[in-house]
């Protein structure tokens, strides 16, 4: 624990500290001490825990240590919000703090800028009870660092000739057991009734009786059949999700026989790993959103989904599929459409992602999902609601697009 005296070296006015050389970070934690010693803490765990030699005159906190730019106390109270045994105390201040950290610190890595701002440090802190990081924002400066995605929302549109509507996706089920000759049956019929993507299931991999090769060669000849009887072009996307020095194996294979899009469990296989693939792929790259619930669900601890969302997006995920609207995803409204709004607001020289909130969805929650979120630039994605449709895969893909053009339709004259 920081003595008092060394408060005041990690509190700064925004106003004074270089933008360009800083990330910031949103957290509301709780704390069973003083709030400025406790934020003062959490800035001092995640960067300069010791910030000097034993024996040496010097300050690394000058140019290495967060700092403090905005403290609001929201409440408090005599018990804490969680009833953890290692938690002291009787009086409990609830606190949303902004963190200024140098990038400098971490640079361009994925991995160490999460151990810094959700490692150890933060999560681990003394006096703070609990903690949930609730954002992030990045400079023009660290952006530039990166990538982002390779075609996002505009090539996705140029490659598929999508114009003024959503794109429409399907899941090939059942998710796991078919047989690569089945699954290509399945994805041709819900390609030629209307869908423009069909992808892996996130829980379909290189499994013994559908390997990865095998698979993509039977549905890559199924996407070019759909192609020549719609004249629209397609896409297929290939899950890559293994073990991070088998993926690059698996991309080469997808490509080769037929993939033009491929897919990572990306916080299973970590947003590293995604990176590693945008770097690699000419084909678009999808993040899958699975493992969400893990880090985002508890309202007072862990990550929020957004920082997730900002993170793919940033390591180069073209598209982005998202826990949608409605009960059967667990999800708020405001959540879903926050993740939404993450994808496609001006991120400097990083490139919208396509969002693709779902679950559970089909022909009769469409109209619900483009109201809430307000444009076209989505997809909608149905695994059960095109595959388990009852006149089969052709008329659950023409289901969607029968809601699409009723959804839009215009109102006869007067």
């Amino acid at each position: 624990m920081i003595e008092p005296k060394d408060i005041a070296a990690f509190f700064a006015d925004e106003k004074n500290i270089s933008r360009e050389d800083y990330l910031f970070f949103d957290y509301i934690f709780e704390c069973s001490i003083d709030p400025k010693l406790a934020a003062a803490q959490l800035c001092s765990e995640q960067s300069t825990a010791q910030w000097q030699r034993a024996g040496v005159d010097e300050d690394l906190r000058l140019r290495f240590g967060a700092k403090v730019v905005a403290l609001e106390i929201l409440s408090t109270s005599k018990k804490s919000r969680c009833d953890f045994p290692w938690i002291r105390g009787n009086h409990f201040t609830l606190c949303r703090v902004r963190v200024a950290h140098p990038h400098r610190n971490f640079g361009p890595r994925i991995p160490n800028l999460l151990s810094a701002m959700a490692g150890e440090g933060p999560f681990y802190c003394p006096g703070i009870s609990t903690i949930r990081l609730c954002d992030i924002h990045f400079p023009e400066s660290y952006l530039k660092l990166f990538e982002g995605p390779q075609f996002g929302v505009r090539g996705l549109r140029e490659r598929l000739k999508i114009h003024d509507r959503p794109f429409f996706i399907g899941v090939v089920k059942p998710n796991i057991g078919l047989a690569p000759g089945d699954f290509a049956q399945l994805a041709f019929e819900s390609w030629v009734g209307g869908c423009d993507i069909v992808k892996d299931d996130e829980m379909m991999a290189d499994a013994e009786w559908s390997k990865t090769a095998e698979r993509m060669r039977f549905a890559g000849t199924a996407r070019k059949n759909a192609e020549k009887e719609t004249g629209r072009p397609k896409m297929l996307v290939a899950n890559l999700t293994d073990e991070v020095d088998e993926i690059e194996r698996l991309y080469e294979e997808a490509e080769k026989n037929g993939a033009n899009a491929v897919m990572l469990n990306s916080l299973f296989t970590g947003i590293s790993a995604l990176r590693m693939l945008r770097r690699k792929s000419k084909l678009p790259v999808m993040g899958h959103f699975t493992g969400l619930a893990l880090f985002e669900r508890m309202s007072h601890f862990g990550i929020d989904g957004v920082v997730l969302t900002k993170l793919q997006r940033l390591s180069g995920a073209d598209m982005i599929v998202l826990p949608g609207f409605g009960e059967r995803m667990q999800m708020t409204d405001e959540s879903v459409l926050k993740n939404i709004c993450a994808c496609l607001e001006p991120m400097g020289n990083i490139a919208p992602a396509l969002p693709i909130p779902g679950g559970s969805d089909a022909a009769d929650t469409f109209p619900r999902v483009l109201e809430k979120i307000g444009h076209v630039d989505f997809g909608f994605i149905a695994g059960r609601g095109i595959y388990g449709h009852s006149g089969g895969p052709r008329a659950g893909a023409r289901s969607l697009r029968h809601a699409w053009e009723k959804a839009t339709a215009s109102p006869p004259p007067l």
